[in-house]
């Protein structure tokens, strides 16, 4: 079959897996309701040229935008609460963001967008229930979805490449 055609077999194919493993098997376990993590780093995979580079990628930057987002989050409801909601996560995001792209000069950190997509989905875990707004218990979670969706992304990747028919 083509390649584009491989290609949404592959992922149609795989999201019916991934979102099954997360209201299924694992819809009770410390991810639980996270699916969307797992997209986003699953989407990081192409975004970030896939293959292994595309899933080292995913991982470290992903990972390190949710610790940066983490700290943000802390510094917000900790040192800088007194200023009140609005100036102290403004500051604190403002904080988290500079730390991003000057952490970008790091070969391996270097997709600002990749992290990003990390620090926004630290944030977004804290809904979860399991996770109650507390931010540590937000890191794990974040981190572990991370990495399934970087495994679906080059999972996806294989399968495609699998499916597609090559010429003589």
């Amino acid at each position: 079959m083509s390649g584009y055609l491989a290609l949404a077999v592959s992922v149609g194919l795989l999201a019916v897996l991934d979102t099954w493993l997360y209201i299924g098997p694992l819809g009770t376990s410390l991810i639980a309701g996270l699916v969307w993590i797992s997209f986003i780093a699953w989407g990081c995979h192409y975004h970030s040229g896939g293959g292994t580079k595309g899933t080292t990628t995913t991982v470290a930057c992903m990972t390190w935008g949710a610790i940066v987002g983490l700290a943000a989050v802390l510094l917000a409801s900790g040192p800088l609460a007194s200023l009140g909601a609005p100036v102290a996560f403004g500051i604190a995001v403002g904080l988290g963001a500079a730390v991003i792209c000057l952490s970008s000069k790091l070969p391996l950190l270097a997709t600002i967008p990749a992290s990003v997509y990390g620090f926004a989905s630290i944030a977004g875990a804290l809904a979860a229930p399991q996770i109650a707004g507390d931010p540590t218990k937000a890191i794990l979670p974040t981190v572990i979805s991370i990495v399934i969706g970087a495994v679906f992304g080059i999972a996806s990747e294989y399968l495609a490449n699998a499916l597609t028919k090559k010429s003589a």
